[in-house]
């Protein structure tokens, strides 16, 4: 499929969702609570095939996070971006895809890492980079180093 076709083709099964063009991708926004659904049928539908998660990554907008997952079909070769809006900077959370991508393991553990993410459903989650003992989130833009480091 070209990449207008993909966009119409994903419009078509999620009419409710956001559709974008940036620079060499689709890409579709989504709400939290559908990640999962939407995630598991690009996936699967054998017109998209999107098998292979690439990249899972966040974004701190200072109001509110984006968890932005980058998904390729080996099967066809077209690419597509998933972005999901969290917007409780307290207790951010969103659902796991480690059952569709097995990549998703340590990206959502770095995601956790670095911004305090928490992914629901994920088998192990923990830090990967920072010990046990620190505190905070530093790629947070409201972190604080010196009042955060540990002891």
């Amino acid at each position: 499929m070209t990449r207008e076709e993909i966009k119409t083709y994903v419009s078509g099964l999620f009419p409710h969702c956001v559709i974008e063009e940036k620079s060499d991708f689709t890409l579709l926004r989504i709400e939290k609570n559908e990640l999962f659904i939407i995630a598991e049928q690009l996936k699967n539908d054998k017109n998209t095939r999107f098998d292979f998660l690439f990249c899972q990554t966040a974004v701190d907008k200072l109001t509110y996070f984006e968890v932005i997952y980058y998904l390729k079909s080996s099967v066809f070769h077209h690419s597509i971006i998933l972005k999901v809006i969290l917007e409780d900077r307290e207790k951010p959370e969103i659902d796991s895809v480690v059952s569709l991508w097995k990549a998703a393991e340590l990206y959502e553990c770095e995601i956790y890492d670095l911004f305090g993410i928490v992914f629901n459903g994920h088998p192990t989650l923990r830090r990967i980079f920072l010990g046990n003992d620190w505190h905070g989130f530093p790629l947070r833009k409201d972190y604080n180093e010196i009042n955060e480091m540990p002891s």
